[in-house]
């Protein structure tokens, strides 16, 4: 008793950080303590707090905060002048909001190995391969890229499950394709159109499925074709939208096509002229429900409004609009757009905000940006 009693207090600090059996929040059962610490919305806060509950922000046990994931390629591989263009090397990565810093992923299966999908070629000399990843259900999924002779990299698609920090192999793709359209809607992974190793009108016309809601369904499934060939003549995004894909076959300013898949009743309607016009960059929904724009010229925002049929500019902070120009990829999530422009940023745009405020994630030193997701979190066992 007199120990107990002459204990000093940074003695008790420590005991309650690092003892096994101390509680999350006294006078509460962990498990009860868990659901109250579950309901704080920044995860920094918690992790401000003791250690243990920095550990149990980490847990399998505890539910995951959203996180921030890209594919990398390596910004260091441009040639001198003279030389070959060189093929960068490709990493994924992980920024975690608690930490502020950049954790890489585990290393993917080597079959197939990630070094033989080309970004760059030497016979395009301003032209970047495009490497498509999709997410859903919680998970990453690498889906289609090209090889040096300019086939399809990927037969089957490699999926990242965050919670397990693990790799696995999804099921062979009916027809590997490249330069298609990837997208995902209500936790389904759909890839449409695009080329084989040659063109073959049959895959320019073909969607599949790969149901991941479905665990008795393991295999990719084939749906009702396009009605044209005219969506293989680059790698587009496929945006789930209540319970519909949209797809738009060109980038840029040029003539447009646009189709609209419905996932519900497998068939195929054109889209919109009105909504088709707002396709001035990339575009994402928020939460499947709300269509956001960003125009790669201008650099402007713009919310769709399927009542009025009509998109309308999201009013930003001054100078928002510079920072945006060159928008090449863009995800939405959580009332937060998240953009890589052309010359190689991650940037933050809060729409919920008035004006919408905007900031830009300082990235890995040497590394470019090529696609950015959001999922939960990595499981941290050197953490936990």
């Amino acid at each position: 008793m007199a120990t107990s009693a002459a204990e000093s207090p940074s003695a008790k600090r420590r005991r309650i950080d690092y003892g096994k059996d101390t509680a999350l929040i006294d006078g509460l059962p962990d498990h009860i303590s868990e659901i109250c610490l579950s309901l704080v919305c920044r995860p920094s806060l918690l992790a401000a707090v003791c250690t243990r509950w920095r550990r149990l922000l980490y847990s399998p046990n505890f539910s995951p905060f959203s996180s921030l994931y890209a594919l990398f390629v390596d910004s260091n591989s441009d040639p001198a002048p003279g030389h070959a263009r060189v093929n960068p090397a490709i990493r994924f990565m992980c920024f975690d909001p608690v930490s502020a810093k950049w954790d890489p992923l585990p290393p993917p299966p080597p079959d197939p190995p990630l070094h033989r999908i080309l970004y760059r070629h030497p016979s395009f000399i301003s032209f970047n391969l495009p490497i498509q990843c999709v997410s859903a259900a919680g998970k990453l999924f690498l889906i289609a890229g090209s090889n040096r002779e300019l086939s399809p990299a990927i037969s089957h698609p490699l999926i990242f499950d965050p919670i397990s920090s693990t790799w696995t192999y999804g099921p062979p793709i009916g027809a590997p394709r490249r330069w298609c359209a990837a997208g995902a809607c209500g936790g389904v992974i759909y890839i449409a159109s695009g080329m084989s190793s040659q063109f073959s009108s049959t895959v320019a016309k073909s969607i599949e499925k790969l149901d991941m809601t479905d665990q008795n369904r393991t295999n990719w499934e084939k749906l009702r074709e396009m009605r044209d060939l005219r969506f293989s003549r680059e790698a587009i995004d496929a945006v789930g939208w209540r319970r519909k894909l949209l797809m738009v076959n060109v980038k840029g300013d040029a003539i447009k096509e646009g189709a609209i898949y419905d996932v519900v009743n497998d068939d195929w309607e054109s889209m919109p002229e009105e909504m088709m016009v707002g396709w001035r960059g990339p575009v994402a929904a928020m939460e499947e429900e709300t269509l956001y724009s960003v125009d790669e010229r201008k650099g402007t925002v713009r919310k769709y409004d399927e009542e009025k049929r009509e998109w309308g500019d999201v009013v930003m902070v001054k100078g928002g609009e510079e920072m945006l120009k060159g928008a090449q990829q863009v995800t939405a999530d959580a009332g937060k757009l998240c953009v890589v422009t052309v010359d190689g940023r991650i940037v933050v745009v809060d729409v919920v905000a008035e004006p919408a405020k905007i900031w830009t994630v300082e990235i890995p030193e040497g590394l470019e940006p090529v696609s950015v997701h959001v999922l939960p979190r990595m499981s941290r066992p050197d953490i936990c």
